[in-house]
């Protein structure tokens, strides 16, 4: 399973921006997908996730400002993020935890990255 990832960029604070990320493959089905994001010198961080069943969860840090949405007929996750903050530049990283259909083994995918930059 490939995921691509896009919507990143160079937006000013206070400004919104939404992630996409599309799972591709074949003969696979989503357990779920989310974001997560890495700034230079720290570890990587949950931003949000979002289950099969529709259980969402977001990172401390983005409550209350990003939204995750899902199109489970095209495997793709959104993230859209408001209000940004010049904090919240890093690049964000997509995520897929994913079965083959008749297989239980969970396996898990990371994309690319995408560079969001905010300037203040």
């Amino acid at each position: 399973v490939q995921l691509q990832a896009s919507g990143g960029g160079l937006v000013q604070a206070g400004e919104s921006l939404t992630l996409s990320c599309a799972a591709s493959g074949r003969g696979f089905r989503i357990n779920d997908m989310g974001w997560y994001r890495q700034s230079p010198g720290k570890e990587r961080e949950l931003v949000a996730t979002i289950t099969s069943e529709g259980t969402t969860n977001y990172g401390v840090s983005v409550q209350g400002f990003s939204r995750i949405s899902m199109d489970w007929a095209k495997k793709t996750v959104f993230l859209q993020m408001n209000s940004l903050r010049p904090e919240d530049t890093a690049v964000y990283y997509c995520n897929a935890r994913w079965m083959y259909y008749g297989r239980s083994y969970v396996h898990e995918s990371w994309g690319q990255g995408t560079q969001v930059t905010v300037s203040s």
